[in-house]
């Protein structure tokens, strides 16, 4: 018995030190967005409703960690391999949760002004590496967040052309690329330094899937190993700023969207209830379906929000995780939640500066 206690002892020390494919998702913070805005050159309420974003702390975990964690309530558990795609590593995450928050930033600002009646344009200015597989050849030479803007001396404006430039080069081309690198600031904010050169040498493509791009059939002939999304410009009135400090990933965009909405125009948008959001934003006003809803409701209920809004798709986890008092409503578009909040007794948005 004794041989056996200190055999359990051992290896529960041991464990400390090993780490396990696993990550724990655990309720965050419900922040309320309207500080965290600053707008200029556009008239603003100085009335703000309660609209939170909400997060959750994602944990990676020793063997002791997670053993313990099984004793908590609120906790689930992810395999590594779910959060990043195959052979790309997980220390890339925290770059890319903060690429997604700039993205979602600039989304919310597209989506709420349009919904005020603004005709915003946007423009493709390159192709954003979103991801760097080990081992590759882009691998310790392009880093996420940073902005592709040439291919061999040629201008591209989006992925696809990215990808078109790419595609019909045989293993160990060399190709020359214009990178505007990413620095990204210890609260998450992306700043680009000038375009240099960056050479790199592809490899064959080992049967990597078409990319689905027009008018390019069948699959690359060879890689350089990066994941890839299209890097836009919105040409927006006035300046805003949403200060998410340490906040990543994409799921508070409807909230920030909202919250915008409601400090650029007349009334109160929430008919003054407490409101918390999760859910993607795009500059169309599609929500999309975000991780962690059950952890996010436990946040909001302690933070004292009555409504909270969920993608559709997400209602029953949200209900099953909501204590009574507060109420779950999914949507699937902006302008589906703008008008649940006007059947709830909010303002309709009228804008504070006249739309051109």
């Amino acid at each position: 018995m004794l041989v056996g206690l200190v055999a359990v002892f051992v290896l529960v020390l041991v464990g400390q030190g090993w780490t396990v494919p696993y990550y724990a998702l655990t309720p965050g913070d419900a922040t309320p967005v309207a500080p965290l805005i600053s707008v200029q050159g556009l008239a603003s309420d100085s009335h703000h409703d309660t609209i939170m974003l909400t997060d959750v702390y994602l944990s990676s975990l020793t063997a002791w960690q997670w053993l313990y964690m099984h004793l908590q309530s609120h906790v689930e558990f992810v395999p590594a391999a779910d959060l990043v795609d195959p052979g790309v590593p997980s220390s890339e995450l925290v770059a890319q949760g903060y690429l997604e928050m700039s993205d979602s930033k600039q989304a919310a600002e597209v989506a709420a002004l349009r919904s005020l009646g603004w005709h915003i344009t946007t423009t493709g200015v390159g192709a954003t590496v979103t991801a760097v597989v080990a081992g590759s050849p882009a691998f310790h030479r392009l880093h996420v967040g940073d902005r592709i803007v040439s291919v061999n001396g040629a201008a591209i404006t989006n992925s696809c052309g990215l990808v078109g430039a790419l595609h019909p080069l045989a293993p160990g081309s060399r190709v020359r690329l214009g990178v505007a690198p990413v620095r990204i600031s210890a609260d998450g904010v992306l700043h680009y330094g000038r375009v240099s050169s960056v050479t790199l040498t592809t490899r064959a493509s080992r049967g990597l899937a078409a990319s689905g791009c027009p008018h390019l059939s069948g699959p690359d002939r060879s890689y350089i190993g990066v994941g890839y999304e299209d890097a836009v410009r919105a040409d927006l009135p006035g300046r805003i700023s949403i200060k998410t400090t340490a906040i990543g990933g994409p799921s508070a965009g409807l909230a920030m969207t909202l919250a915008l909405i409601d400090r650029l125009s007349k009334g109160s948008l929430t008919g003054h209830y407490v409101v918390a959001a999760t859910g993607t934003m795009s500059a169309n006003g599609a929500v999309g379906d975000v991780g962690g809803v059950a952890e996010k409701t436990i946040a909001v209920a302690r933070a004292g929000a009555e409504i909270f809004f969920v993608p559709r798709v997400e209602v029953p986890t949200a209900s099953a995780a909501a204590p009574p008092g507060l109420r779950i409503i999914g949507v699937t578009s902006l302008s589906q939640a703008l008008g649940d909040l006007r059947r709830l007794g909010g303002a309709p948005p009228v804008p504070l500066t006249a739309p051109r």
